[in-house]
């Protein structure tokens, strides 16, 4: 079986553990999920109404079935807060989390891959020393505090970006892409400093290894050693690592989206456990699950691309 086969099998399989993982948990969790949404002074009546309409009155193996067979065909049921279908509401509410994460991944990129390179390069320099420093400022900035503090400077104090709320893209690209770049921003930075770190870490290591000292010997120029060589091996744990951080932020970012009022994944959800709202959590857990395994695959097979040993194997 080849690498790609294996991936896909190992995909498939882990989809079909956590569909069993999310559905076991909501009926092992002691209480009455009718009596938890109606409150403990509904009727009798009530609770039983509820408890037809969730489906928890049929036996366990009918349920799941049922349940199965409803995320196969995409109906992941009806939102008791909103009644409408679960399915629907997470893909209203998916174009402004993806938009983020989108954003705040090329903000990432094009702000920890220079810096990560420039670290590893003068590691025994002030500059390597600075930029070492501020990674760990930003890993020891929590988001939502870094979100307020951009929109009193940004938004409240010189105007340029909005305090919060969503413009549409297909309303007007560039207000859509002003009301996202302050969130993504607050986003983005913990990560740069993350991603620095790791590219940095992996980047001192490649440096050592015996085709960098061949290469120099061959004539080649620092720049083709590094960048054509060094920093492809370099990448391959680096992907990961962004491949979580996308993954994170595309399962919705709560805290971000709440300091920024943004109508996305992240504020669906707390909405929804707040509201006691069962087939909604359960359909946001889901989508939040296989979305992480879905994007941990494409990063394994990203790796066959940087990492030609894996195709031999």
């Amino acid at each position: 079986m080849t690498y790609a086969w294996r991936r896909a099998f190992t995909f498939v399989l882990t989809v079909l553990l956590v569909l069993m993982m999310t559905f076991a948990v909501f009926r092992i969790i002691p209480g009455n999920p009718a009596l938890t949404i109606l409150g403990m002074e509904a009727d009798e009546a009530q609770v039983v109404a509820l408890e037809a309409k969730l489906g928890t009155d049929r036996p366990l193996g009918e349920q799941f079935a049922s349940w199965l067979g409803g995320v196969v065909s995409g109906d992941l049921g009806e939102s008791l807060k909103f009644s409408r279908p679960v399915g629907e509401l997470i893909l209203d509410r998916l174009p402004v989390t993806a938009s983020l994460a989108v954003l705040s991944m090329a903000i990432t990129i094009v702000i920890a891959v220079p810096l990560g390179i420039a670290a590893a390069k003068s590691q025994r320099r002030a500059s390597g020393w600075w930029i070492s420093l501020l990674s760990q400022l930003g890993l020891a900035v929590p988001s939502f505090w870094l979100g307020i503090l951009l929109v009193l400077l940004f938004a409240l104090t010189f105007r340029w970006f909005p305090a919060g709320g969503y413009v549409r893209w297909s309303d007007s690209p560039l207000e859509a892409l002003r009301s996202l770049f302050l969130p993504a921003l607050a986003v983005a930075i913990p990560q740069v400093a993350v991603v620095v770190r790791y590219l940095r870490t992996t980047m001192l290591e490649q440096l050592k290894q015996d085709y960098v000292r061949t290469g120099y010997s061959k004539g080649l120029r620092e720049r083709v050693v590094l960048y054509k060589h060094v920093l492809k091996n370099a990448l391959i744990p680096v992907v990961t690592v962004m491949g979580m951080i996308f993954a994170d932020v595309l399962g919705g970012s709560l805290v971000v989206e709440q300091v920024f009022a943004l109508p996305g994944l992240g504020r669906l959800l707390v909405s929804s456990i707040g509201a006691r709202d069962f087939p909604l959590v359960q359909g946001m857990i889901l989508f939040t699950a296989v979305t992480v395994i879905a994007i941990n695959f494409a990063v394994d097979m990203l790796y066959r691309v940087l990492d030609p040993r894996i195709r031999l194997k």
